[in-house]
């Protein structure tokens, strides 16, 4: 804190220790045993979070503030893109990242009502959620095994006269064919929007050069939910190369103003009562001119402290959920639950941060999917679907599948109802010690087995 005393600084060092000794006292987990609950995903941390959050209440600055300022600019720095905005979730990115792309200021880029962006059924709500409440209309295209993502083949099937953009995600940490989403995108002048929120640290080869996923799209986003790859409890990011988005989304995310002077801070620009906008009169004041129809969307600085000690601690994050990934993947494989199930399998020119491992029961199986989930579950070890399955089969398209208005599908989406009615997902966080991992391998080899 700034200008603290030298008593407040005393006392912040006597609580920082009591804080450490909070956390050993109470938050330090117990081994595992055979028979403890197996989670999907969970919150890694030490007292290095608990610490940060205190601190930043001590400021008692509880809104954005230097701690959100810290975050910002060291994720930017870690992904390798210029811009980052925090906000208070990957749902509040994914909208904010969409709505950035029908901003006025992009005069004829910019995403009207009825046009249409390219996306994926098979996966979770809110990549498609804000096309639908903007008034475009969402393309689905089918995906492939056993990758999980786009089927890259069938994009020009999904092309018409009003398409405007893709967004898609990284389906559990497995990157998409990046450079081909991308070609297609260059040749039809389409904005690109990265779904990031499972795939936080997986990298793409591309033209030679490794980069994470996030930084290959005009806009991407992260999500910082306690599952996710590091956690805020909650919270998400926008993040870009392109300086005016970056500016939209600020814009949108902070009310929808036009002045962009940071919260407790007047006149950056020492201009703010001499400037003329729309039929306002002259010198209007500029912290209350709306560029945007926009929202209150921004984080604390208590979670962005949380966030900053997390980003400290994610490259373990993301070693970790790869060799759990591949443990499970070998003891599969090495026992024959191919057999009966499909394994799945990274795209090519890709190293993923796996958010969790997929399967999907072939057809030839002499059980369900169901029927594996329950006995995984009776073991008390958690299962997930790929979210939504087919999302266009859900109860919040009802309305629309009867009009037959406001999205398309593009050809088939046989695959996508192949994994609504046969695939799972087990977990690969970090909090997998290889007691869990083995118990999970052994559960699926005994039932493909027995």
């Amino acid at each position: 804190m700034k200008n603290e005393s030298e008593k407040g600084k005393a006392l912040r060092s006597r609580i920082y220790e009591l804080v450490k000794e909070y956390y050993e006292a109470e938050h330090i987990k117990a081994p595992y045993k055979e028979g403890d609950p197996i989670p999907y995903g969970g919150r890694i941390y030490d007292e290095k979070e608990l610490i940060g959050l205190v601190g930043a209440s001590l400021d008692f600055w509880l809104t954005a503030g230097q701690e959100t300022d810290k975050f910002e600019k060291d994720f930017a720095s870690f992904l390798g893109v210029k811009h980052c905005s925090l906000m208070n979730s990957g749902s509040s990115a994914n909208l904010l990242a969409f709505m950035a792309l029908t901003s006025p200021k992009l005069d004829e880029k910019r995403i009207l009502p009825g046009d249409e962006v390219i996306t994926v059924a098979a996966g979770f709500p809110t990549t498609v959620t804000p096309i639908i409440q903007y008034g475009a209309v969402p393309v689905f295209v089918d995906v492939s095994l056993p990758t999980y993502n786009i089927d890259t083949d069938a994009l020009e099937k999904a092309l018409g006269g009003r398409t405007k953009a893709v967004m898609l995600a990284h389906t559990l940490g497995n990157p998409f064919n990046v450079k081909k989403v991308k070609e297609f995108c260059a040749e039809h002048g389409l904005w690109l929007v990265e779904d990031n929120c499972d795939a936080l640290g997986s990298r793409y080869c591309l033209e030679g050069k490794w980069a994470y996923t996030g930084t290959f799209g005009d806009i991407a986003t992260s999500s910082f939910y306690p599952p996710h790859h590091m956690t805020m409890g909650e919270g998400g990011a926008v993040y870009t190369d392109n300086a005016e988005l970056h500016r939209i989304v600020a814009s949108l995310r902070d009310w929808g103003r036009d002045c962009f002077c940071p919260s407790g801070r007047d006149n950056s620009c020492g201009r703010r009562f001499t400037q003329k906008f729309g039929e306002l009169p002259l010198g209007y004041d500029h912290k209350y001119v709306y560029s945007h129809f926009g929202y209150n969307l921004k984080a604390t600085d208590l979670q962005a402290a949380v966030g900053c000690a997390q980003l400290e601690k994610l490259p373990r994050f993301i070693e970790a959920r790869a060799k759990n990934w591949n443990f499970l993947k070998e003891e599969l494989k090495k026992h024959g639950a191919d057999k009966y199930l499909i394994l799945p399998e990274k795209e090519r020119d890709s190293e993923p941060s796996w958010f969790g491992f997929m399967l999907t029961v072939k057809e030839s199986a002499p059980f369900t999917r169901d029927d594996l989930v329950a006995g995984l579950e009776s073991n008390k070890i958690q299962t997930r679907m790929l979210f939504a399955g087919n999302l266009i089969k859900h109860p919040c398209f009802d309305e629309m599948r009867k009009s037959g208005k406001g999205f398309r599908a593009a050809g088939s989406l046989a695959n996508t109802d192949r994994i609504m009615n046969r695939s799972f997902w087990v977990g690969v966080y970090p909090g997998m010690c290889e007691e869990k991992l083995a118990k999970i391998a052994a559960v699926i080899k005994d039932y493909v087995k027995r």
